[in-house]
């Protein structure tokens, strides 16, 4: 069954959701492109190329990984993340050691003295969250990272379709 807003027609309504559907497309595409360049100036202050910056991150949170694994976290070819892991352990972001596991085997493992610097780069956004944050009800927050998480997803999949062509 179809919703329509009292005194609403239903063309209506569904122009309506078009119109926020867009406005919201809009908005994520100006926040990807703001949190790009947030990342990109953290990268200029660390000496760090963005990718290096994406790879950092997916080390913290899934870590510690094997260079594959990272590779398919990351979306890019073997060779390339190896470029990438020289870089983050000459710059004394992470570390390579030997997987307990398997004796033969190399995890990359996030070195965390390192975070502060990070921390300190992103205070300003992330301040600026809290304060966002703030004015909305937990029920309301709730809405909000479900749509985020939500999202996410959607574009994981996206990109890992468009990594299997």
């Amino acid at each position: 069954m179809t919703s329509v807003t009292p005194g609403g027609s239903d063309a209506g309504t569904k122009r309506q959701q078009r119109r926020l559907t867009t406005a919201i497309k809009e908005s994520l595409r100006e926040l990807s492109i703001q949190l790009s360049l947030l990342n990109h100036q953290v990268g200029a202050h660390l000496e760090l190329r963005d990718v290096d910056i994406d790879c950092l991150d997916l080390i913290n949170r899934h870590g510690p990984l094997s260079p594959s694994a990272l590779a398919r976290h990351a979306g890019l070819h073997a060779a390339t993340m190896t470029g990438i892991i020289d870089r983050l352990e000459r710059g004394g972001w992470v570390a390579r050691e030997r997987d307990p596991a398997d004796r033969r085997a190399v995890i990359i493992r996030a070195l965390r003295h390192r975070n502060a610097e990070l921390i300190r780069l992103y205070s300003g956004m992330n301040t600026s969250m809290d304060e966002i944050c703030a004015g909305y009800a937990d029920n309301e927050l709730e809405l909000l990272a479900d749509f985020l998480r939500r999202t996410a997803n959607a574009g994981r999949e996206a990109t890992d379709e468009l990594a299997s062509d």
